[in-house]
């Protein structure tokens, strides 16, 4: 993630303690003595059929999801191996019937439990429920105005009810915020959004890129183009600094494309030096893209990979072997390359003079595009930006 907030206005939340720790980037683990955060996509069944959908979720589900007892082992060991955050995602979590049980003991164990959801399943008990569990965020997608996002996530109706749960959870004193997938058609509802998310007083807004992975990798025309991507930045760049004049509270993230955080940079090189320089060694501090780092994911069916997207390569299984086993990678070759990627790099990301500040961006578009150590496709940035 680049926190947008961060970078320009120097106002510090929860993750900003993980990513810009001030030490070197830990190979195997989100900050000195801990574990990654994880990702558990504990569910494939989902209710919508958002056509982005990188679990290529179904109504169904998996017959073969981690049950109840391996769930709440599974939350004790990530407990003892001291991970920052468990984020819960799906498929939608709550389609698990024993999705408050499972918040509620990972709670009760210290972890930090979030929860990604699409929000439509979300009424005034739910939102309850979730305070009452011990969530500390919820992330909800939404992605357009009413037309915008019904067409993209496949269900009519879907916006009223995701705008009725951030409702519900600010009622319930649950904090809430939204995630939006940037693509040609949602890009075009950035300043809608930003209407909204002051009218609902939203305090944390999430902007995923796009990643070629399940249903993603389907989608026609939908990429941005370089140029299009950087007036997309100048925007929220320019929204960052709005609320910030303004004193308006919330959050703004970027994810997924760790060029995003090189291209604040050069615009307040411009603008403000001194202020690019703090970000310069903010950039330095966080170590860019840390897949298989500080970030993993486990799918329904107990499958460690390095991150939620890239779910064609299984480390281990922790049916088989305990998480924190699989995740330290002893004899793991793949694991060695990848916490030390910089001499296995290829392309335009091989030769970039910016891999201290992005580590070579996200492995699984690089993947997507037919090459795992090849240049990410997402890169917009100049040849003379990253210093060819």
């Amino acid at each position: 993630m680049i926190s947008l907030t961060k970078l320009l206005l120097d106002r510090e939340h929860f993750g900003d303690r993980l990513r810009y720790h001030g030490g070197t980037p830990v190979s195997a683990g989100a900050a000195p003595g801990m574990g990654p955060v994880v990702v558990w996509n504990c569910t494939r069944a989902c209710n919508l059929a958002c056509r982005h959908c990188y679990a290529s979720a179904t109504p169904a589900g998996s017959g073969n999801e981690l049950s109840s007892e391996e769930g709440r082992a599974f939350l004790e060991s990530l407990a003892e191996f001291r991970v920052p955050a468990v984020l819960l995602s799906g498929g939608e979590p709550l389609m698990r019937k024993d999705i408050f049980q499972l918040l509620e003991y990972g709670a009760s164990l210290g972890l930090r439990m979030v929860l990604s959801t699409n929000g439509t399943l979300i009424g005034s008990d739910t939102a309850r429920r979730l305070r009452t569990a011990g969530v500390s965020y919820a992330g909800i997608s939404l992605d357009g105005l009413e037309t915008v996002n019904d067409a993209f996530r496949g269900t009519a109706g879907a916006f009223k009810k995701t705008l009725a749960a951030f409702r519900h959870c600010r009622a319930a004193g649950q904090k809430a915020g939204l995630r939006l997938s940037l693509t040609r058609t949602t890009v075009r509802e950035l300043s809608a959004i930003f209407r909204l998310v002051e009218e609902e007083g939203i305090s944390r807004v999430c902007l995923y890129h796009l990643v070629s992975a399940g249903r993603g990798s389907e989608l026609q025309g939908e990429d941005l183009a370089p140029e299009e991507t950087r007036d997309a930045l100048d925007f929220l760049i320019e929204k960052t600094l709005d609320f910030g004049s303004r004193g308006v509270d919330t959050e703004i993230l970027t994810v997924d494309n760790h060029c995003d955080g090189l291209y604040v940079f050069l615009k307040m090189k411009e603008r403000d030096p001194e202020r690019a320089e703090r970000i310069f060694s903010l950039l330095g501090r966080s170590g860019g893209n840390r897949s298989g780092m500080a970030i993993g994911a486990v799918d329904w069916e107990g499958n460690v990979t390095i991150d939620q997207f890239t779910r064609s390569i299984v480390l281990g299984n922790i049916r088989e072997k305990g998480f924190e086993n699989i995740w330290r990678g002893e004899g793991d070759s793949f694991l060695a390359m990848l916490r030390d990627r910089k001499p296995y790099l290829r392309g335009r990301c091989g030769a970039c003079r910016r891999q201290e500040q992005c580590n070579g961006n996200l492995r699984a578009r690089a993947l997507a595009a037919g090459d795992f150590w090849g240049p990410d496709p997402a890169c917009y940035l100049t040849d003379g930006e990253i210093g060819l």
